[in-house]
This record gives structure tokens, sequence and C-alpha cells, in this order.
């Protein structure tokens, strides 16, 4: 077991506008897991998932109960997930998850994000085709064995594992499995009653471009950008 390749991530937002657009993040995923399954984790998979998602990010138990009772409304949005794809300054491939009740906004304010960050948004299928989507479990390891628990989630479609860095920079280890294995890994994890930091489906990049500093905030500007917009669930890219 090593280190697993991560990513740098974004980290211009102050932190309680963080912790907002984590919270809206996260609202919107709870809407679209009601909406698929029903109110109830313990029948909803998907909705056990942002659960555990919404604790992470210290979300309060009212607003996640408010969030499910708000998602049974007959007034509530049903949001559309649309997935934009581009390129930042100096080549660098990005992804833009969104889920929008609003797509003709949507896309006009992807497109002018890119625009104003010197990127360009692409066509359906330009950028994807470098990234695989995959599961991605975070969890604790004090108490668990690594190696030992490699071997026992081989058979529920576990492809790599690896220390990583939580939000706080504190060691955390990373699980990640093909998208279509997603459930039978959370399944998995539930029977051995590993409850995990975060549970999130991501797109992890084949290869990786390496750019110098003053390039870097060139793109990081773009992705702060792009993640601030209100529609935008998560950004993805292939900067190292």
């Amino acid at each position: 077991m090593g280190r697993i390749f991560e990513v740098r991530k974004s980290t211009m937002f102050a932190r309680w506008d963080r912790m907002a657009k984590q919270f809206s993040r996260i609202g919107k995923e709870i809407a679209i897991a009601v909406k698929a399954g029903g109110p109830d984790p313990t029948t909803n998979p998907a909705l056990r998932r942002c659960m555990q998602n919404a604790k992470s990010v210290n979300m309060p138990k009212d607003r996640i109960e408010a969030a499910i009772k708000r998602a049974q409304g007959k007034e509530m949005e049903n949001f559309e997930e649309i997935l934009y794809e581009g390129y930042a300054p100096h080549g660098v491939a990005v992804l833009v998850e969104t889920a929008t009740d609003n797509h003709v906004r949507t896309v006009a304010n992807v497109k002018s994000h890119f625009n104003k960050g010197n990127g360009t948004l692409g066509n359906s299928g330009s950028v994807a085709f470098q990234f695989k989507k995959m599961g991605v479990f975070k969890l604790k390891p004090e108490g668990l064995n690594a190696e030992e628990l490699e071997l026992e989630l081989i058979d529920h479609g576990l492809e790599e594992l690896g220390e990583g860095t939580g939000e706080n920079e504190e060691d955390i280890l990373v699980l990640r499995t093909g998208f279509t294995d997603f459930g039978n890994m959370q399944k998995a994890l539930e029977e051995k009653h590993i409850t995990p930091i975060s549970a999130e489906v991501e797109w992890i990049p084949s290869t990786t471009v390496e750019l110098p500093e003053d390039q870097v905030q060139d793109v990081l500007k773009l992705v702060d950008r792009l993640e601030q917009d209100e529609d935008v669930q998560k950004v993805f890219h292939n900067l190292q």
C-alpha cells in the first residue's frame, strides 16, 4: 500500500464560503436521492451516502432533516444532472458536474466562466475520455488493518487502496472502485460496520499535467470561479 495519487485542490474559497457551498451541494444531492429512492435512509443507500457526506462537512442535523423534508414537497425543483467538458488555460482538462433546474442558465454561466478564465468550453466527449469515473471512499485509519482490508474488499470491486490526506491535512485511507461497483463497496463497508468519512463519485484523471506555479494559479482561478457557481456541484481536472 502506498500513497494514493491526488490532483491539486483549489484552496481559494474562504472557510465560510466553502461551508455554504458544501451545504448547498449536499442539499441538492439529498433532493436527487429522495426523488429517486424515497426519504427513508434505511431503504435508500444513495440517501445514506448523502447523509454520511453531510456529517463529514459538519452539516447540522436539522438542516439534513429539512433538506429531506423539502425534497418530498411538490414544489421542490427537479434537478437535472449535466456534465460539461472543457479546457482551462495551458491545456488542463476540466470536467464540471452540475445539478440544475434551468439548463439554459447553467450552460450560459459555465461558458462565461470558461471564457473569463481564459479557458474553452468543449463538446460532449471532448475531455471525459481522459478520466475514469470511480467511487471514492475515505476512511479514518484508526482501528483498521489496511492490508487485511484490501484483501477483504477486492471481491467487492476494490481497485485501489492507499494513504491520502483529509480536509485538515489528517491521514486517511482512500478506497477507489469502478463506478459500477460503487453500491457493492458501500454495502460491503456497511456489513463490516465501517462508516466512511465520505463516499463520492469522482472523475479520476488517467494522466496529469505538471505546470510552473504561475500557470497553476491561472488554472486554479478558473476552477475557483466554476466552483462558486450555484449550479456547479463539483469540478475535476488533471492538474498535478
